[in-house]
């Protein structure tokens, strides 16, 4: 039987098709692609079962326990389930781990029922090593643009408006401080990865003459790290920084740390969301302990606790008081060093409005 098979790698994922991954859901926790469904030929205790007389026995075995494992209502549900995707997608693709066994026989099953669903060449191993391969050759080829600035200045915003931006935080989940840690966790990193290089990929395409712009991060945004030669490529690059006055960018950080924060709290964790903002708030600022020394940590604390308690009387002004002590005293100074490193790579500096500007025209 002939079966569609797809090996244009850089045509499918710049084709936001979307695909069926049939590997167990163990395998699709530990790193996926972002337009992929996990619609699996077996979980993960049946995919166990089949390694180990795989192991034992050799493959002919293991096909012969698979079929026996996923037969009868559990291969109906499975077999519906792929259905319905493809109903509703008729463009989608499948694929399992290699493009081997597992793609193959949920194709022929499909074809039985008289659906020719295309599965990939090499299944997700090779897709995720064509985008790691894609991604290394930009950065071998091509510098960024990077947009940086003191804490508060939006810059993730500006990121997110323009048509060769690419969101680093985004793809983490994290806002990149000890205040930015996500109320629903960070992806794993294979997925950060993976987001990252399918992107760029993306804008390559459609603006080949344009530089990619990031904001400046870290290696580290949270927990999620960046591979080593895009950082490096990122720390070769030039910047373009955002000046803005004290005042405004504390204002930001009160909307974005405190008031936006609580709203999402409370919408997320519903009764306990009052406990859980006190206990963010806390938290992040024990987070950077160590750099504000033990006294002026515990005296930001007692700040922090009385504009908790006033909270809803004053509309959540107090928080101000602490937050731009911390802005001054921690922020700032740690964004100034980081910046004079980098000055003799500044190409452009000004006001946000200026800066968004000049953007438009690079």
């Amino acid at each position: 039987m002939s079966l569609p098979l797809i090996n244009n790698y850089r045509e499918l994922l710049l084709s936001n098709r979307p695909m069926i991954d049939v590997r167990a859901p163990i395998e699709f926790a530990a790193g996926a692609l972002p337009k992929a469904v996990n619609l699996p030929l077996m979980i993960d205790e049946e995919r166990h079962q089949v390694g180990i007389r795989y192991k034992n026995n050799g493959q002919e075995a293991a096909v012969e326990l698979g079929h026996s494992l996923v037969t009868g209502d559990t291969k109906e549900q499975r077999m519906q389930a792929w259905q319905d995707f493809i109903a509703a997608n008729p463009s989608a693709v499948l694929y399992c781990a290699r493009g081997g066994l597992r793609s193959q026989l949920s194709i022929e099953w499909l074809a039985d029922i008289g659906i020719n669903c295309p599965r990939v060449e090499g299944g997700y191993k090779s897709l995720r090593g064509f985008l790691l391969k894609d991604l290394t050759d930009y950065c071998a080829n091509h510098s960024f643009t990077i947009l940086s600035g003191m804490t508060g200045t939006g810059k993730t915003e500006i990121i997110q408006q323009l048509a060769s931006g690419v969101d680093l935080e985004g793809a983490a989940n994290h806002k990149g401080s000890s205040f930015g840690r996500p109320l629903d966790g960070q992806p794993v990193q294979v997925d950060f990865e993976n987001r990252i290089a399918l992107d760029i990929l993306t804008i390559d395409d459609q603006l080949p003459d344009t530089k990619i712009i990031l904001e400046d991060e870290s290696r580290n945004i949270g927990t999620r790290h960046l591979p080593h030669y895009f950082a490096d490529r990122m720390a070769q690059s030039s910047f373009v920084v955002i000046e803005m006055d004290f005042e405004e960018r504390l204002e930001r950080l009160w909307q974005e740390y405190v008031v936006e924060r609580y709203l999402k709290t409370m919408a997320f964790f519903g009764p306990s969301g009052e406990q859980e903002f006190s206990n963010y708030l806390r938290n992040s600022l024990l987070r950077v302990q160590k750099r504000l020394g033990g006294l002026r940590t515990k005296e930001l604390l007692a700040s922090m606790d009385s504009a908790i308690a006033e909270q809803h009387q004053d509309s959540f002004a107090s928080h101000r008081h602490w937050l731009a002590a911390l802005t001054r005293e921690y922020y700032d100074p740690m964004y100034s060093y980081q910046l004079d490193k980098k000055k003799d790579l500044v190409v452009f500096r000004g006001s946000r409005e200026a800066v968004i500007e000049w953007l438009g025209r690079s």
